[in-house]
């Protein structure tokens, strides 16, 4: 939702009259399912059903005309391509738009593959141009930035609800700097000062929990996917999420890789949509260029805030450990990515737990996350590893398995913890006493060295060779 809200304020700030959407909730759901057809995943339904539910709202409420709310409005949200109900949106959204009432409705999809398409209705009053795309940008990576710190802090905020405050201070002042078209490095460093406020104690100690799997169920934070995020820092757990930015560049990656396997091919690939005639070359360079500029925006923007030792995934690694049991052509959903998610969230020690959230029935997901999975938790059976499917409803369901699952995670992290305490041989009550130490367990933008998954544990482990002579000083102290 603060991507949702920063888009908002840029497009604001280029002339457009723009209005974010709720979160899709039960009823747009239901809606969904009234006028959609039937046998559609959840996404279809909920995003669908929640552009349908708006609708009639400005018509049966408002009491605008059909003919006025074609004329003067237009809704862009995400497409796809691929092997699922996603690439029928296009279908759907038309379908829905009819039954509902509002045939000729206006509906831009940002295709994976091809960018912008308008999918129903007549000419788009929209300019496509460089300035539309940047901006478009900068608020995908400052709202991948804010739910970085977001879900960072707040599991260890002393007073509940102060992240959430600061949080809304902050989008609030980027929502000023995009509408006013100002620059936006000084409203991140206001934003530093909001959430630098925010009093945390890290000698909690709570499991970190990643969630993977299909795109719009991992990144809604509604009831698409039960409030996932939410109920998992109910249940005492830091959750980690998925960035857009990380999309992003897995479709940079897509490019890459692609142009590198069909550039030697025999006359360069010479079908509709080969390389003849063009300079694959070029293409390398143009790609390998967008990834570093995003790259860069995205590490001056995280400084600027104060998101430190936040790392952006290396797609050549994750396409690399993934190979061996998906292959990389495969580009159903997020491809080879949740594989290699996984993978490296066990090897490197990243999470205690990892939750892959699909649409029952999302046939590109629930082949990896039931199929492929199994084997990689086989290979790694350390790995804490739950699949679920959303429906709609089953949510008590979904959260007691889930729990069970935490109470493993849990005890991972409490074992994490101690054995860095046993292994530096103190206490809590001595790290509180260090100002070195004490700064990284109440200073909400202070950030360990990783080392593994329990973010407690890494900050005793990060003192390893530091603080030796203050310990030893107390010890003699006491005695």
């Amino acid at each position: 939702m603060a991507h949702d809200y920063l888009m908002e304020g840029a497009l604001q700030g280029l002339g457009y009259t723009v209005k974010q959407m709720d979160c899709p909730d039960t009823e747009s759901l239901r809606f969904g399912k009234e006028f959609g057809n039937r046998g559609q995943c959840n996404p279809t339904y909920f995003t669908v059903g929640n552009l349908i539910k708006y609708l009639t709202y400005l018509r049966d409420v408002e009491g605008k005309s059909k003919e006025e709310i074609v004329s003067k409005y237009l809704f862009i949200t995400s497409g796809s391509c691929g092997p699922c109900r996603f690439g029928t949106y296009v279908t759907e959204y038309r379908k829905a738009l009819r039954d509902a009432g509002f045939d000729g409705f206006r509906v831009l999809l940002f295709q994976q593959q091809s960018g912008l398409k308008q999918a129903t209705g007549e000419e788009s009053a929209l300019k496509l141009d460089s300035s539309f795309f940047l901006t478009f940008l900068k608020a995908v990576l400052i709202g991948d930035i804010l739910n970085a710190l977001g879900y960072r802090i707040r599991p260890y905020e002393v007073e509940e609800g102060s992240t959430n405050a600061a949080l809304e201070r902050c989008k609030q002042h980027l929502y000023k700097a995009f509408c006013e078209r100002k620059q936006l490095i000084p409203a991140l460093y206001r934003c530093r000062k909001e959430l630098q406020m925010v009093k945390v104690d890290r000698t909690r100690v709570k499991p970190k929990v990643s969630i993977i799997g299909e795109f719009w169920a991992m990144t809604t934070e509604g009831e698409g996917n039960y409030q996932l995020q939410k109920f998992l820092e109910s249940e005492g757990a830091e959750v980690e999420v998925q960035s857009v930015t990380a999309w992003i560049l897995f479709l940079i990656w897509e490019g890459q890789y692609d142009t590198r396997k069909r550039m030697n091919l025999r006359e360069a690939d010479s079908g509709s949509k080969g390389l003849k005639g063009k300079n694959p070359l070029k293409r390398l360079l143009v790609l390998g260029l967008a990834d570093r500029t995003v790259r860069g925006m995205f590490h001056a923007y995280a400084k600027a805030i104060g998101l430190r030792g936040y790392h952006l995934p290396d797609m050549d690694e994750i396409a690399g450990v993934a190979n061996k049991h998906y292959n990389n052509h495969l580009r159903g959903g997020e491809g080879h990515m949740e594989v290699g998610k996984l993978i490296l969230n066990v090897k490197k020690r990243k999470v205690n737990m990892t939750i892959s959230v699909k649409p029952f029935g999302c046939m590109p997901s629930s082949g990896v996350s039931d199929g492929v999975q199994s084997l990689i938790t086989e290979i790694h059976p350390e790995a804490i590893f739950l699949p679920i499917e959303t429906t709609g409803d089953g949510a008590i369901n979904v959260y007691s398995r889930i729990q069970m699952m935490l109470f493993k995670a849990k005890q991972a992290a409490q074992k994490e913890f101690d054995e860095a305490l046993t292994k530096k041989g103190v206490s809590i009550e001595q790290l509180q006493k260090n100002s070195f130490c004490s700064s990284h367990l109440t200073e909400p933008l202070k950030v360990s060295k990783h080392s593994v998954a329990c973010t407690s544990a890494n900050v005793v482990n990060h003192f390893s060779g530091i603080p030796n002579k203050f310990f030893i000083r107390n010890k003699v102290k006491e005695a």
